[in-house]
């Protein structure tokens, strides 16, 4: 987090609260404040191994990840937080990626050895229905789609930013973030300066709409500037026995700033389930556009949730990618379980990509453990390479 950016951002604040703020103590003095206050503590041990039809050796990483963070009470209305995160490897037969371990001969698992700080900012609740964060923090936004925290790797992706979220109008959130630079999962930073909007209404009875823009002027590759405009609808609806299940989601990219003139992708989705006896069945079509730069993409959000959990299209094709899945899950025995099934195609042209089946097996103990089994198949037919991933997990969250 770069001494200039807080700098601004804290001339920034006055200019934007003014008259607005509200000093009342909610702790008699700053000492009590620190007192009561919360600890947290996240520990994960997880096991992935990697298995592709290439030359890399095939990957095994045993890593625990640590995450210690302290929570304040409120002082005229702040609050800080402050979050430690260790990822230490036990077995590191992998490549962790840029800048991490150099073991290129195996395939990646992208959970580098780091110790860094994870979050540290102050929180401003004194205007109603409003809350501002100023610092290092995680982001998520509607289901991670376009901007999310990557919580699937050990070290997760935060944003050193400025952010104001907004209550007062009933049935609605309204949110705007500054993005001064970006924490990855390889803990290297990517200077940005980005403005995120995210507006939601849950007043319809049929669900809740989301309109967004987001956008990224990348500092260091200019080409790569973005603006992504969109509307989510995502609902509900019980008819007897049955819920049906329903999104509906359309934006379009084009560039940003200084971005190149080839950005110009659509993103489609649509997606429809039924509940029924606690088992979930749903049909699912995402279009992500090819254009005459990079096809369209989304550099801030959790790649892992979507296309496959093999991650083999974090870097969207340049003829874009129709993705086509069908999914169904529910419980058993306390488990969570799920099989997703996807069939990757290019939007321009006819490239079938390959097809992937997904697994899962979780279990959530005494609201603070956690255990878990995911396997990952990927069978290519002309992108990329065969590849199977496997993990086991178990976790600790106090």
């Amino acid at each position: 987090m770069s001494i200039t950016f807080i700098r601004n951002l804290l001339t920034a604040i006055p200019l934007a609260l003014g008259g607005f703020l509200s000093f009342s103590a909610s702790a008699d003095n700053l000492d009590a404040a620190i007192a009561s206050g919360s600890p947290s503590l996240d520990i994960r041990m997880r096991y992935e191994n990697v298995d592709q039809n290439n030359p890399l050796k095939q990957a095994d990483a045993l890593t625990v990840r640590t995450r210690l963070g302290y929570m304040t009470g409120d002082f005229r209305a702040l609050a800080a937080f402050v979050e430690m995160e260790n990822t230490t490897a036990l077995i590191e037969d992998y490549n962790s990626g840029p800048g991490g371990n150099a073991k290129t001969n195996y395939s990646i698992v992208a959970d580098p050895e780091i110790t860094e700080i994870n979050q540290a900012f102050l929180e401003f609740s004194g205007v109603p229905d409003t809350t501002a964060k100023l610092g290092r923090q995680r982001i998520i936004h509607d289901n991670a789609r376009f901007v999310g925290n990557v919580g699937w790797r050990q070290n997760e992706q935060t944003y050193d930013a400025f952010r104001l979220d907004n209550a007062s109008l009933p049935g609605a959130r309204l949110s705007y973030a500054y993005l001064g630079n970006v924490r990855d999962v390889f803990s290297n930073d990517t200077a940005v300066s980005s403005h995120l909007l995210n507006a939601r209404y849950d007043g319809f009875p049929l669900g809740a709409l989301v309109a967004y823009g987001y956008f990224i002027d990348f500092k260091d590759t200019p080409a790569n500037s973005q603006q992504t405009l969109g509307l989510r609808f995502a609902g509900s609806r019980q008819i007897k026995s049955v819920k049906l299940l329903y999104t509906l989601e359309a934006a379009r990219q084009d560039p940003y700033e200084r971005g190149d003139k080839g950005i110009d992708a659509a993103y489609r989705l649509l997606e429809l389930g039924l509940t029924v006896k606690g088992v979930t069945a749903k049909a699912g079509y995402e279009l992500l556009g090819g254009d005459n730069f990079s096809g369209f993409e989304t550099p801030l959000a959790t790649k892992h949730a979507f296309n496959g959990w093999a991650d083999m299209f974090l870097n969207t094709p340049t003829n874009g990618l129709r993705d086509t899945y069908l999914q169904a899950g529910g419980k058993w025995a306390g488990f969570r379980l799920l099989a997703v099934y996807h069939d990757f195609r290019a939007d321009k042209g006819s490239a079938d990509y390959g097809t992937e089946l997904n697994l899962l097996a979780a279990r959530k103990f005494a609201g603070r453990y956690a255990l878990g089994l995911k396997y990952a198949s990927y069978n290519a037919d002309t992108w990329l390479v065969d590849t199977k991933k496997f993990w086991l997990w178990g976790e600790l969250k106090i």
